[in-house]
């Protein structure tokens, strides 16, 4: 009775337009002060806790923060260049070069709209001058763009973490290869299909430009050597890895990059500056031009910009946790639980009901709720099936990829849809294709653990010798 009031009151908050956040605390307190036995005194601790006792969750402002100050300071153009100064090449290049580009980016920023819109903002229309269709275009970076939340560090895997207590960086150690995998498969597929269609290549370009992109990038890649090699060393964890992401991305952006600050639009060296002149002019002006970019109004945008953010997702988070509570308190994940073990499945009958119910859950839900929501059900159930917690959040989060460009609440789908002023039924069309192979790819990995577990076993033997 309790959970089909519960579940009933989310599903008609959520199509009665209510923001995910406000459905979920809606149902969670209907339910506590009328069915459950809880009060709304601790209803209001839990809510409070859900935010302080997971540190994990720390990492997510900073993230985001990070990202802000990246997409904004031009990080984008730079990886764009540096990966189509490796890959344009190729027939179809300029497309594979917009998915590595987002590779790189997904590295940079743990979100996957935020991927969307840095790169594709800037590649959909460079395609289609180019001689690409619009329809493939678009499709090849919606879902390129959902590699924000497979690629580490990522924000889905923080949340996953924090809902299972899992290791969350054992969870980006487990992302790495999956990504990789998930990317060169785009590019496999965009490189049969332009030699099929004839899509055009570009020149090869020079050893000097090729040389000249990958410096120009170095600023975004350094910042995912930074977070990745700190936390795969060991040296630090993922929110630790994320603080220092920021100050450096701030430091990258106003000092490094200049696109924004007091520093804006002044150049390195002046023509016909010594090298002297210019590294006693540079450094003064980088002493003082720092702490001026607190002040500075577009600095002070972005930091807004990426609060506003935070406090959504935290928000989201919070009433989700409160719901996870509710289902908890009121034993239903056991309950749920009892039931599927006792059909008598084996392990890979549930992992298809699991891709089932997440799928399904994917084209109505945002991805950090479904896994606060779900993953209190279904990981009790993947343990005693004696599946690895690190393959299961990994096959939920390629579970929310997919939800990521399916309608009707696909995030992906309104990034693309506002970049190329197209509808969502347009944009819906040009990703089909291109969603046969994340579901080929999610089978993979389902059934295939050593996708996600190889690297997290390989670094934890290195450890311990």
């Amino acid at each position: 009775m309790i959970t089909a009031v519960l579940f009933i009151l989310l599903f008609l908050g959520i199509f009665m337009g209510m923001p995910i956040a406000i459905a979920l605390g809606f149902s969670s307190i209907v339910t506590i002060y009328y069915l459950s036995g809880d009060s709304i005194a601790s209803m209001g601790l839990k809510f409070i806790e859900n935010l302080t006792d997971h540190y994990t969750l720390l990492a997510i402002p900073f993230f985001v923060l990070s990202s802000a100050f990246l997409s904004t300071g031009g990080v984008a153009k730079r990886l764009i260049r540096f990966a189509n100064a490796g890959v344009g090449h190729i027939r179809g290049g300029l497309a594979m070069a917009s998915v590595l580009a987002c590779m790189l980016f997904a590295a940079v920023s743990g979100s996957s709209p935020a991927t969307v819109a840095a790169i594709g903002s800037i590649v959909i229309a460079g395609m289609v001058k180019t001689g690409y269709p619009e329809e493939f275009a678009a499709g090849v970076i919606s879902n390129a763009g959902t590699l924000g939340i497979l690629i580490p560090p990522s924000i889905v895997m923080l949340v996953y973490a924090a809902a299972t207590e899992v290791s969350a960086a054992r969870m980006f150690m487990a992302g790495f290869i999956p990504g990789i995998m998930m990317g060169s498969i785009l590019m496999l597929a965009i490189y049969i299909y332009a030699r099929i269609k004839g899509l055009p290549a570009q020149e090869r370009v020079s050893a000097r430009e090729f040389f000249s992109a990958a410096f120009s990038a170095s600023g975004g890649i350094i910042l995912i050597v930074i977070i990745l090699g700190a936390i795969y060393g060991g040296i630090a964890s993922p929110t630790e890895a994320a603080a220092v992401s920021t100050i450096y991305a701030f430091i990258i952006a106003v000092a490094g990059y200049r696109d924004m600050g007091p520093l804006k639009e002044i150049p390195w060296r002046y023509e016909g500056e010594n090298a002297g002149s210019a590294i006693v002019r540079n450094t003064w002006q980088i002493m003082v031009g720092i702490p001026k970019a607190f002040f500075a109004p577009d600095v002070q945008k972005v930091v807004l910009d990426g609060a506003k953010v935070s406090f959504m997702l935290l928000f989201i988070i919070a009433n989700a946790m409160l719901f996870a509570h509710v289902l908890t308190s009121e034993r239903i994940p056991h309950v749920i639980a009892e039931a599927i073990t006792g059909l008598g499945l084996p392990a890979w009958g549930f992992l298809i009901i699991m891709n089932l119910l997440l799928l399904a859950a994917g084209n109505f839900m945002e991805p950090s709720a479904i896994l606060l929501i779900m993953a209190p059900i279904l990981f009790p159930i993947g343990l005693q099936y004696g599946i690895d917690p690190i393959h299961l959040g990994i096959i939920m989060v390629v579970n929310m990829e997919i939800g990521m460009i399916t309608p009707p609440v696909g995030l992906n789908l309104f990034v693309t849809a506002g970049i190329t002023g197209r509808s969502i039924v347009w944009v819906v069309k040009a990703c089909l294709p291109w969603l046969s192979l994340l579901l080929l790819f999610l089978i993979m990995v389902t059934y295939i653990p050593q996708i996600s577990l190889f690297l997290p076993e390989l670094i934890d033997s290195l450890r311990t010798r």
